[in-house]
């Protein structure tokens, strides 16, 4: 649990809690400075959220492999100690950059904002955020990407997205990750999807593994596509201004 994003305020603490609104408003504040930065570059940002070991970091490693000669990618990782993911993704041979957030539970866009000026933005398409591995403190904070998007592994229950509501109410895509386990852990995909469409009927959904292959290739045609979108848009927008 961290001090500021409100995981652990007594129920009632009226003056803690306007203490968090001023910190989120600060935050989206930050966080739109962020997507206009990315913006200026033609960059997709993408924030990937999930529990510890939902795969995340395996996914960006496959993600670099399959994209190598077609999209060049960043990635700001965040953990609470270690820059062990980020040295997983440069020998892969993407730059990256770790933000230690010590005892906070999530990133914020002020973190992101220092992982930005680590990065050679100008030699980038994509640059995804690895948040922290956490179901809930996370979905609170704009970080400033154009795509939330949350893992959900065959290793764990089919009914997360009902336990965790707001983190999956908030994303735009569901990765069921580690499908190659789901022969040895009962895990149910449909039972998933539609626990996910409950809380949050426009979620977009895939299947994949990292370690297989499988859905990879979707996977990076759905990145492709969204960098695709976001390019059109920015050029309708700077056509209309001209």
């Amino acid at each position: 649990m961290c001090k500021d994003c409100g995981c652990s305020v007594p129920e009632g603490d009226k003056k803690t809690v306007e203490v968090l609104e001023k910190i989120l408003s600060r935050n989206d504040e930050q966080a739109l400075s962020n997507r206009e930065h990315f913006e200026r570059h033609g960059i997709l940002a993408v924030n990937l959220m999930s529990s510890p070991g939902a795969g995340k970091t395996s996914l960006l490693e496959r993600t670099i492999e399959a994209l190598e000669g077609k999209l060049r990618i960043g990635v700001i990782e965040g953990d609470l100690e270690t820059n062990r993911d980020a040295e997983r993704i440069k020998k892969k041979g993407a730059p990256a950059y770790q933000i230690t957030t010590g005892s906070a539970c999530h990133l914020d866009a002020f973190m992101v904002h220092e992982g930005i000026h680590h990065l050679p933005l100008d030699e980038l398409d994509i640059v995804f955020i690895e948040n922290v591995g956490n179901l809930v403190c996370p979905a609170s904070y704009d970080l400033g990407a154009h795509l939330n998007v949350v893992l959900l592994s065959s290793t764990e229950g089919e009914d997360k997205p009902e336990k965790y509501p707001v983190m999956f109410k908030n994303a735009d895509l569901l990765l069921i990750t580690k499908t190659d386990l789901i022969p040895y852990t009962g895990f149910n995909p449909e039972e998933a999807i539609a626990s996910a469409k409950r809380v949050n009927p426009r979620i977009e959904t895939l299947l994949l593994s990292a370690k297989s292959g499988e859905g990879i290739e979707l996977w990076c045609d759905y990145l492709m596509r969204k960098l695709s979108e976001l390019r059109s848009r920015l050029n309708e927008e700077s056509s209309a201004q001209a």
